[in-house]
């Protein structure tokens, strides 16, 4: 989905994250307020951390974050945000369903003017009740995990092969060790390097966040999902001199491999950043699954590719973890850029 063509970007909006904003739950919020290029995001709801500013509860020294305040309610956000033209739900509650909690703040901002950017497993725009209350205030219901449908559809063909943009794709160890972080980090290291690159979104965060094209890769059907990630690939590549592509799970995640296979068949990348958090020893939510090592995860990249392991994007320190290949911390200052200083040499731009 490429939400850049549905708003004035930046758009002014609040984010809803109750009880969730600046935890793991809270994900989609955090990306959205933290990296979002394609919302202005002027309040916060989460009526746990009310009172607070986004860059407390984020833990980050940043001026701009500290303007952003967290309020108990839709109705206090339009307070401090009265241009505010999009509600963006940043927490998919468990189950998928929307919250009964929460019904009021969606009323409240739709009779305002929002549009509704929704990432709920459940479709609110195929909800009757939420579709008709829509076209009565006159607003848009935007659900981001609906898969592409009909000619959108098509299985990989190798169309990637025939591209001249440099490709990388984001790898993991595991699931929420970062690697849409880390995307994300390379592409603005880049463009602050004065490289004209694009990124790929495969989750609903990143494509809240702005990326140049993005879909919820778990969503596609299985055999069309290399040939969706190819489709984008092959688009943002027309108008970039580089690429980079959001990773999802692990190649050895014997719950989600199937994605992460897909993923590297479809951008059949150049070079490939590993992301690893070295304190994680089983998997997230999957305890009885133990997270191998980095070694053995690079190597299955290799092995189902034709790509590089450049580097390693860790949660750890750097010059502590005894890695076979260059290593930073994209929350470290300089992070990024050396990094992006590997996949430049490997990828000889």
């Amino acid at each position: 989905m490429d939400l850049h063509d549905a708003f004035d970007v930046p758009a002014p909006a609040i984010v809803l994250a109750e009880g969730a904003f600046g935890t793991p739950q809270g994900k989609t919020a955090n990306g959205v307020v933290a990296h979002g290029e394609l919302f202005d995001v002027q309040a916060v709801v989460d009526s746990t951390a009310a009172g607070d500013d986004a860059a407390t509860v984020l833990g980050r020294d940043d001026e701009t974050l500290a303007e952003i305040p967290v309020v108990d309610s839709v109705a206090e956000a339009l307070d401090h945000a009265p241009t505010a033209e999009a509600l963006v739900l940043g927490v998919a509650p468990a189950g998928g369903q929307l919250p009964e909690a929460w019904v009021e703040d969606l009323e409240t901002a739709m009779r305002a003017g929002c549009d509704v950017v929704s990432g709920l497993h459940t479709f609110l725009s195929e909800d009757d009740r939420w579709s008709a209350f829509a076209d009565e205030c006159g607003v848009r219901l935007f659900d981001v995990r609906k898969p592409p449908t009909g000619d959108d559809l098509r299985v990989a063909d190798g169309s990637v092969d025939e591209l001249d943009t440099p490709v990388v794709l984001t790898a993991g160890t595991d699931c929420a060790v970062g690697k849409r972080t880390t995307t994300f980090e390379l592409y603005r290291a880049a463009q602050r390097a004065g490289i004209d690159a694009g990124w790929v979104a495969t989750g609903q965060t990143g494509v809240m966040v702005g990326a140049d094209r993005g879909v919820v890769v778990d969503r596609v059907p299985a055999d069309f999902a290399a040939g969706v990630v190819e489709s984008m690939v092959c688009a943002v590549a027309d108008d970039h001199d580089i690429v980079f592509v959001e990773g999802q799970g692990a190649l050895s995640h014997r719950a989600y491999g199937g994605v992460s296979l897909a993923l590297l068949h479809g951008s059949w990348p150049d070079a490939v950043v590993l992301v690893d958090d070295p304190t994680r020893e089983r998997r997230d939510d999957f305890e009885q699954f133990a997270v191998p090592d980095v070694d053995s995860e690079a190597a299955l990249v290799e092995s189902l590719s034709e790509a590089t392991i450049v580097g390693i994007s860790t949660w750890g320190d750097p010059d502590e973890e005894n890695y076979s290949y260059p290593a930073a911390n994209v929350y470290d200052e300089g992070g990024p850029e050396a990094l992006l200083d590997e996949v430049q040499s490997a990828v000889q731009l």
